[in-house]
């Protein structure tokens, strides 16, 4: 939520598919963004892991040290031109952008 704040409140008109994932010592974001805002990723990263209180490697995670990967990455136009146009077109002709299903087996 703090990666989409954070692009919301320099471009409102922001699209954020941002994703978190968390290990001992690291935290890696991913997805895709498009906007015009000129965000620090890994900063906000840092200050969101500060604000929540993993100060401290005994934690599991200290802001200070921790591995930041940032595998961010501009959404594709096709999937932009296909979710442009809410409020002005009918919502059957907005596709739904880049949902998918995943199956699995073990």
């Amino acid at each position: 939520d703090a990666i989409l704040d954070a692009c919301l409140a320099q471009d409102p008109d922001s699209r954020v598919a941002c994703e978190t994932c968390c290990k001992t010592g690291m935290v890696m974001i991913f997805g895709e963004i498009t906007t015009h805002a000129k965000v620090d990723y890994v900063q906000v990263v840092r200050d969101t892991c500060k604000a929540i209180g993993y100060d401290d490697e005994a934690k599991g995670l200290d802001y200070r040290t921790m591995e930041v990967l940032n595998k961010l990455e501009e959404q594709s136009p096709e999937i932009g031109q296909s979710v442009h146009g809410l409020g002005t077109k009918a919502p059957e002709e907005i596709g739904a952008g880049d949902q998918g299903h995943m199956f699995g087996y073990a």
